[in-house]
């Protein structure tokens, strides 16, 4: 329940201010001074800030005649404006011996300063239980990265990477604590929310390790499979050696329960009915693939191509981004699907990027398949097109 007489502010992700249960929003809070000055002060609240450095962070490297006035001119415009949104008083920012502060009259309850004094009970804390249950309270606190949106402000870059550094503690301690527990729920929660809240910051670990403690082992296949293809489709990279690693060590520790082979053999056929095409996967699973039919070639003498297809536009360039990448990317994968054979495997690498291995082929064949795949995916006078790399999958000699 929020005091009527408090101004609440917000700094994780988004920031936000609310005087009692009344956001502060509109045109005030959208102006660049204001904002910043108001950030500022806020978080440095009882401290205050140093009249000088106030002027650095406002200005930056402005050459003005008179940097105390445009200063003293800002502040008298907040304040109206504070007045304005209904914060009460004729002076919420007071000025003693070179310092502004926040006038301590108007109570204030920041997120970052409550996630400071939790952090510093939690890292203290004796008890485990206490340490656990504070540990928590500090993560579901930090509701992403400090001032997201500001984070070419040096003054606030630096504070982000301090509060990501004390939410790291957190997490890992309290996700060590819960393993040892065996707390299988709450560890798996907690790692889906700081994968959420800090993505690709390999927390997939603490689900992970979460889903196989549980028995959970075809959640944890499809967490691994999930998290490698949004690496990859986001980023453009492969997940990390450390959550490759983890993922792979849990991975040996999945056990099945005793079945006969006629029920193995059932769950592990593909269902043929209405599949047409070649055999999409995901980027863990094409690798497998990939590696398997390059021990096979050791005997088997096959000629396998790996075609990569990606989309680029009129100049010949890797198309941007957008709407249109996304429905121009979509419309490609199914096209390829639709021109290889049913035996030939596809993984979506990255944003408008296919993998495509070919197994069985020639490179005369490669070129009949671009061709292919170009009368399925072109359409009139598109001005989107496709630029193929195929290289012979070569199998090394074991030494």
């Amino acid at each position: 329940m929020a005091e009527p007489n408090t101004l609440y502010v917000q700094m994780f992700g988004n920031f936000r201010m609310k005087y009692g249960e009344k956001p502060l929003t509109g045109e005030k809070i959208r102006d660049t001074y204001f904002t910043s000055l108001m950030q500022i002060l806020l978080h440095n609240v009882p401290g205050g800030v140093s009249r000088d450095y106030l002027e650095d962070v406002l200005f930056k490297e402005r050459d003005m005649e008179n940097r105390h006035q445009a200063l003293q001119t800002i502040i008298y415009k907040t304040k109206k404006k504070l007045q304005k949104m209904g914060i009460p008083g004729n002076d919420p920012i007071i000025l003693k011996k070179g310092i502004y502060y926040w006038n301590p009259r108007i109570p204030v309850h920041e997120d970052a300063a409550e996630f400071d004094m939790i952090y510093e009970e939690a890292v203290s804390a004796q008890d485990e239980e206490e340490k656990l249950r504070l540990y928590l309270e500090a993560c579901y606190l930090y509701k992403g990265e400090f001032l997201s949106t500001y984070t070419g402000v040096l003054w606030a870059s630096a504070e982000a990477r301090r509060y990501r550094e004390m939410f790291c503690v957190c997490a890992e301690g309290a996700g060590e604590i819960l393993y040892h527990r065996q707390d299988w729920l709450r560890m798996e929660e907690l790692g889906r929310y700081a994968a959420k809240i800090a993505p690709f910051s390999d927390w997939e670990c603490i689900t992970m390790e979460a889903l196989v403690g549980s028995g959970r082992y075809e959640d944890a296949r499809k967490l691994y499979a999930d998290t490698a293809d949004y690496y990859l489709r986001e980023q453009g990279i492969s997940p990390s050696p450390r959550i490759m690693e983890i993922m792979e060590r849990l991975g040996n520790q999945m056990k099945h329960s005793y079945q006969v082979i006629d029920k193995i053999q059932k769950n592990l056929t593909e269902d043929y009915q209405n599949i047409q095409g070649g055999y999409q996967c995901s980027y863990p699973v094409f690798q497998g693939i990939y590696q398997i039919i390059s021990r096979m070639m050791e005997r088997g003498g096959q000629s396998v191509y790996l075609m990569l297809c990606t989309l680029v536009d009129s100049k010949g360039n890797p198309m941007r981004e957008g709407e249109r990448m996304e429905e121009m990317s979509e419309r490609l994968g199914e096209a390829i699907r639709m021109s290889v054979r049913h035996g030939d495997i596809i993984n979506q690498y990255g944003h408008g990027q296919y993998l495509v291995l070919l197994v069985n082929t020639t490179r005369e064949n490669c070129d009949v398949i671009e061709m292919r795949i170009n009368r399925n995916f072109i359409i009139g006078r598109q001005r989107t097109g496709v630029e193929y790399h195929v290289n012979s999958v070569v199998c090394e000699p074991v030494r």
